[in-house]
């Protein structure tokens, strides 16, 4: 090194050296901004490509389109009336629709999804008056904070109502969209998907949907990475989990998703499970998985008619993605990872069904749903070339299907060892997954006899 190059090494180490470092409160600042809303309204669900499909949708005068301004038009009670309007005064680009909304919305406080949304969709619409009240009201919601509901959908709300207050209130709103993404998200529930300690209960399915949605499209962050196994089986997970007869409502056909318990069909529940589909596709209609779950939702017998689900259907239904034939996917799903066991005979509407989760095992045929117990069910059910077995502890049992090939036993010690002893056939040792569910295969050759207990401990 010269001595002309050394003298203008250390001037730069000097220089460097004076330079500040970052400060904190410049630092924070700069997170903040990350998360500043810079669209125009409207910001939620309703991105620029999307709306102009919708509209495409009233322009060609589509079923879902009819459906939908037939409901609107004939002035019957709407469960959710700020929804509903606000969308249809969006796609007609007609304002009326959003006064509706707007007087419906400044007379109720309880509903901050709908708030948000009208708040959201009705900005052009608003009088001062009824946008300093909706504003007044979702910033409360995101003031709350002494005791935030952790659930999905209540979560879901605040970003929703953050998203539609940033830029119209200071700072609050980016600090409730950094907080549910940064730890709520990513450190408090990507832990349990992961894992499998926790999953997503089916009454939050859909509003995981919107808050996917949001968070993308204002944001540009895919909340899916940091979970990305267990977005990947849930395409697979809306597939096997509906019973396999349909149930024929007064406006339309409806899938019906599996429950645990007694109880009797939930409609709204049905009707937002397929919205949660729906709104799965439209995240990401290339994604494999998808195409598949839209091949098992374009028929029209199953497009939802009635007042509730007319809005969700019209929202996030692509007619014109064709989707894959889910004749395709496996009729056997076991999760490993949540203890859960999907099986059905076919794909065809007659077909036996049986699922086993949350340690309750069910079986659906000829139109009837039954809850099994083990000690009612001692020997095994078998399902094309499957065969599963109920039992809460040791058990003997012989296969007698000479297809069958995958043998599932079920309700056991989550994480216990147990010990598999087939004829002709070395003893295995292997651990029930989370749910209580052993997994093997054997080689057919009927009567099978085979012999499960517990591992003995050294």
């Amino acid at each position: 090194m010269t001595q002309s190059e050394g003298m203008v090494c250390k001037l730069l180490l000097a220089i460097l050296v004076v330079l500040p470092s970052p400060r904190p409160q410049a630092a924070a600042q700069d997170r903040a901004e990350s998360y500043r809303i810079g669209r125009p309204h409207p910001r939620l669900f309703l991105e620029p490509r999307r709306l102009r499909l919708l509209q495409r949708e009233r322009q060609r005068l589509s079923l879902r389109w009819q459906q939908f301004e037939l409901v609107m038009k004939t002035g019957g009670a709407l469960p959710e009336p700020g929804f509903a309007l606000a969308l249809y005064s969006q796609v007609t680009d007609d304002p009326k629709p959003c006064r509706q909304a707007a007087e419906w919305a400044t007379q109720q406080v309880r509903d901050t999804r709908q708030t948000a949304l009208v708040f959201d969709w009705c900005q052009s619409a608003l009088t001062p008056s009824q946008s300093g009240t909706l504003s007044r009201r979702l910033r409360s919601v995101l003031e709350g904070t002494s005791r935030e509901d952790p659930s999905i959908s209540a979560v879901r709300d605040r970003v929703l109502a953050a998203i539609a207050l940033s830029g119209h209130v200071p700072s609050l709103p980016e600090q409730k969209l950094r907080f549910a993404v940064e730890v709520w998200w990513r450190e408090q529930v990507v832990p349990g998907l992961r894992s499998g300690r926790a999953s997503v209960p089916q009454a939050e399915l859909y509003p995981l949907a919107e808050l996917l949605h949001a968070v993308r499209d204002n944001l540009f962050v895919d909340l899916r990475e940091a979970a990305g196994l267990w977005f990947r089986d849930l395409p697979k997970y809306l597939l096997l989990s509906f019973y396999p007869a349909p149930f024929p409502a007064a406006e339309n056909e409806y899938w019906i998703p599996a429950w645990k318990g007694e109880g009797e069909v939930n409609l709204e529940v049905a009707a937002l499970t397929r919205a949660a589909a729906l709104a799965t596709v439209a995240y990401d209609p290339n994604l494999l998985e998808n195409q598949f779950l839209q091949g098992w939702l374009i028929h029209d017998r199953f497009l939802m008619r009635g007042s509730f689900g007319i809005p969700y259907e019209f929202l996030w239904a692509n007619p014109y993605l064709p989707g894959l034939s889910y004749y395709h996917v496996p009729l056997a799903w076991h999760d490993t990872t949540f203890g859960r066991l999907f099986l059905r005979s076919s794909w065809e509407e007659d077909a036996v069904w049986l699922g086993y989760f949350d340690r309750e095992l069910q079986l659906f045929e000829k139109g009837e749903r039954k809850i099994l117990r083990p000690e009612a069910e001692p020997q095994p059910i078998c399902i094309q070339d499957a065969a599963v077995l109920y039992t809460s502890g040791a058990a003997r049992f012989t296969l007698d299907n000479p297809e069958t090939k995958l043998v599932f036993v079920v309700g056991l010690a989550p994480g216990g060892r147990y010990e598999i002893e087939a004829d002709d056939e070395e003893m295995r040792e292997l651990e029930a997954d989370r749910g209580g569910i052993l997994e093997f295969t054997v080689t057919p050759r009927p009567p099978l006899t085979v012999r499960v207990r517990p591992a003995v401990r050294q």
